[in-house]
């Protein structure tokens, strides 16, 4: 009787100190305490950390100011699936037409593919872009955000439509025919020769050199975005703060 006494606390002492399983649908798991949940790290990209990592392959950045806006519209655009290539050509008509404003930026790669000349409209102003105009027949250049549409041959040959994205500000780009196209006026030689860069009715033309390439890189709804640093279209548009 003695012996079964401790035979029996001895068993109790060792159901206590073994370890416990719980057994659910054949799988065995262990009641150990569960490692602590950790949060997966998202990164928001921002307009100052992507100008950081440009990479400017050898030709010039944008002004951080103008890119700013560029980036700020060009992700919402991308969110609301207006645009849909990973390009943005940012214009700075706040600069001479005597440099090269233009740049086309990879925002994949953050690399900048190119950095020339382009055209304001003629009644825009001389070597400086000064006013702008939504308006048929104003031979000015719109401000803001466009997605690029088709490609067509015109009389300025290889060509590409543009559409506006801001009412008021650029939405009657298609109507007036507002188009990348080419011109012979767009050359370090006509700068040379009439201390300005040639002027369009609107358009943003391109030197000839470059225009079909430019053309078959950004075409079918990447960004483009014209900026200027006017208080009218900052306080107007519903794409920049």
């Amino acid at each position: 009787m003695i012996y079964n006494f401790f035979t029996s606390i001895l068993f109790l002492l060792s159901a206590v100190n073994s370890p416990v399983t719980i057994t659910t649908n054949t799988k065995t798991v262990s009641e150990t305490k569960a490692a602590p949940l950790v949060a997966e790290a998202t990164t928001v990209a921002t307009a100052s950390g992507v100008y950081s990592q440009l990479d400017a392959n050898s030709l010039s950045l944008p002004d951080y100011e103008s890119f700013e806006r560029a980036f700020e519209g060009y992700v919402l655009l991308k969110e609301q699936g207006k645009i849909k290539k990973d390009l943005l050509t940012l214009v700075d008509f706040s600069k001479s037409s005597n440099t090269k404003r233009l740049w086309i930026i990879d925002m994949s790669t953050k690399t900048v593919l190119y950095n020339t000349l382009v055209a304001h409209g003629r009644n825009s102003g001389n070597e400086f872009a000064t006013a702008f105009s939504n308006a048929a027949n104003s031979n000015k250049s719109s401000l803001g955000f466009y997605a690029t549409g088709e490609v067509y041959i015109g009389k300025h040959g290889t060509s590409l439509r543009l559409d506006g994205l801001e009412k008021g500000i650029n939405s009657n780009a298609r109507s007036r025919a507002v188009v990348i196209h080419g011109a012979d006026y767009v050359s370090e030689g006509f700068i040379k020769q009439h201390k300005r860069l040639g002027r369009s009715l609107g358009c943003p033309a391109l030197p000839n050199r470059i225009s079909k390439e430019v053309i078959d890189l950004i075409k079918g709804k990447s960004c483009l975005f014209i900026y200027h640093p006017s208080k009218n279209y900052v306080s107007t548009s519903k794409l920049v703060s």
